[in-house]
């Protein structure tokens, strides 16, 4: 949604979306109502060369509890392309190596991006298309933190062969342009959601299936207002799996991680409302203890950073935070539908003596088929 300058003067400086803000609890000073304020007073002043631009996570947490609906991170966003202009730019986590490689796949880049799929079902044209986003790319990066990104994708490949589908994957798909979006590059953006929706025009595909949450959104949200209406069905799998495992013969045995909870991923709930299939997918499993969250759904708390950019003592705090959540309902697996999420959350716990695991949802569900 275009944030209008009217939206903006209906902000009744209540502070709900300051007091809502993860971020306001641990960055001094840091608050969306004053960030507005300072646009109204000088539209294309300070703020510009502010590091708060870049602070916010854009979890949505603010706008879904503001009483006149301000889009904040609409807001943000807009003013990150305006920052990016005027040469305050963030500060790239990893080395900006994600940065790189979402700007090379922009080029005529040659990947192998489905070298993963060997002994797997998969077509080259078909009515399924299963975009994998950048697993392939985070597989390689976080091993050192015996991470395998890849095994989201193998175990939803499993799931949908043993559901009799053999979807497209293909090897000219690119990363989906999110982050770039987010970063305020829409060119950048626009470069990207180009080429895939055409891509997937020329596989024939009529339903596309995200394993990634930052994918389905950004597809749902943002590339219509590039490409127009989308030319075929977007589904998140978890919406996907939680129609077609029960009306299958697919049985799931006893699992061996027992007390699990679930955390709700940012785009997944606050930004496409999806929060009841995940839980109904980790009812399938027979002896799964499950024990909620005191923050979930709406409430959830972000894993702490976004669009591989600033990651701070602050996003550490928060994701400690999250992890003694789960502790303390008695889980010992933490289970999340979105890779970042899950990288996120191990990467804080590494450095932390919490004995909470981190798993991703699928590889759950396929492990105990």
């Amino acid at each position: 949604m275009q944030l209008t300058k009217q939206q903006i003067d209906y902000c009744m400086e209540c502070g709900v979306c300051t007091g809502s803000c993860p971020i306001s609890y641990d960055r001094p000073g840091f608050s969306p109502r004053q960030m507005i304020k300072r646009t109204l007073v000088e539209p294309d002043g300070d703020i510009l060369q502010s590091s708060d631009i870049w602070a916010c996570l854009s979890c949505s947490r603010c706008s879904d509890r503001c009483p006149v609906g301000i889009d904040f991170p609409e807001f943000i966003r807009t003013y990150r392309e305006k920052a990016t202009a005027a040469a305050n730019l963030p500060r790239e986590s990893h080395h900006g190596v994600f940065q790189t490689l979402t700007s090379l796949q922009a080029t005529n880049l040659n990947q192998n991006r489905i070298g993963w799929t060997e002994g797997m079902k998969i077509q080259e044209e078909g009515e399924y298309f299963f975009f994998v986003g950048c697993l392939p790319y985070q597989d390689v990066v976080f091993r050192y933190l015996d991470l395998q990104m890849i095994d989201t994708a193998k175990s939803i490949l499993t799931l949908l062969n043993k559901l009799g589908i053999e979807p497209v994957v293909s090897n000219d798909e690119k990363c989906c342009g999110h982050d770039a979006f987010w970063s305020g590059n829409k060119e950048l953006f626009a470069t990207l959601a180009r080429h895939n929706v055409e891509m997937i025009k020329q596989s024939g595909a009529k339903t596309v299936i995200f394993s990634c949450p930052e994918g389905y959104s950004i597809f749902r949200e943002s590339y219509p207002d590039i490409v127009g209406k989308l030319p075929f069905e977007i589904l998140h799998i978890s919406e996907f799996l939680a129609q077609k495992l029960p009306e299958s013969d697919i049985t799931f045995g006893q699992s061996g991680n027992g007390k699990v909870t679930y955390h709700d991923p940012c785009r997944l709930g606050r930004r496409t409302g999806i929060y009841e299939e995940p839980r109904q997918l980790l009812g399938l499993v027979p002896d799964s203890d499950f024990r909620e969250m005191e923050n979930n759904r709406e409430n959830a708390v972000c894993c702490g950073t976004t669009a591989w950019m600033e990651c701070s003592s602050c996003s550490k705090t928060m994701q400690i935070k999250r992890l003694q959540e789960a502790e303390r309902v008695g889980a010992t697996t933490i289970i999340t539908a979105c890779p970042k999420c899950q990288i996120h959350l191990s990467c804080a716990k590494s450095n932390t003596d919490i004995d909470v695991e981190v798993k991703d949802l699928y590889a759950y569900l396929s492990e105990n088929i």
